[in-house]
């Protein structure tokens, strides 16, 4: 009787567990067969790129920022306390110039701004007679006139604030350590007088441009490039 009885548990709860093992082997076997389809699209596709669609055709390149000769790219600053370092021209004079273009006009030779400021450097026409160019408009079509321009005019700044420069470098303004390039960069921003006040009120006479620039910050923004390159010239001319 006890036999019977266990026998027909067997017989009713088989068909039971068949079914979840068929199930769950179903699942597996979908699963498996999935997987193995994606794989073998990905690894079949024998897409290419052709590269012929590409070209320069049409597109003016035009490199126009050389080297200067005799200055190696990671010639530190001999004023630049902390030794640091941009990825590329570092504290060169190079990159002081390419650093201070940026900054002025992100280095378009043919920006005019809102106050009429002309070129990458962002000169104004008074500026311009000092140093010789008489034609904006004219300086404005000419990149390699615009490069003599910013080295004529850093010579002649750098003449101007030559005791400045002597008595100033080293010491700190406002917890701000001054260099030789802060003093150019500023004097680019806001001309040779107006750095003098800055440095000889010790900060308090702090110039601002029309976009709110002060020379405190380019003082600081440009500390510690090589400016050795320039030369202190009163008569310096880019004509």
């Amino acid at each position: 009787m006890h036999a019977q009885i266990f026998t027909h548990i067997i017989l009713v709860n088989m068909p039971k567990k068949f079914k979840v093992m068929r199930k769950s082997i179903a699942t597996y076997l979908t699963l498996t067969l999935t997987v193995s389809f994606l794989l073998f699209v990905s690894f079949s596709s024998d897409e290419t790129i052709d590269l012929s669609k590409y070209s320069t055709e049409g597109l003016t390149l035009n490199y126009t920022v050389s080297q200067d000769e005799g200055i190696k790219d990671n010639v530190i600053a001999s004023n630049d306390v902390n030794k640091t370092f941009s990825p590329y021209l570092g504290k060169s004079f190079v990159g002081f110039k390419e650093a201070l273009a940026f900054k002025e006009s992100g280095g378009d030779y043919f920006t005019v701004n809102t106050f009429g400021y002309l070129g990458k450097y962002q000169f104004g026409a008074s500026t311009l007679k000092l140093i010789g160019v008489k034609n904006p408009e004219q300086f404005l079509k000419d990149p390699e006139l615009q490069e003599r321009a910013f080295m004529a005019n850093s010579q002649r700044n750098k003449w101007i604030l030559r005791r400045d420069i002597k008595n100033f470098v080293g010491k700190r303004v406002n917890g701000i350590l001054i260099t030789e390039s802060g003093i150019l960069a500023a004097a680019h921003l806001a001309g040779p007088g107006n750095v003098k006040k800055y440095l000889r009120s010790f900060g308090l006479d702090n110039f601002e441009d029309g976009y709110g620039t002060t020379i405190e910050y380019y003082m600081k923004r440009f500390s510690g490039y090589d400016t050795s390159a320039i030369q202190p010239n009163r008569k310096a001319k880019a004509i």
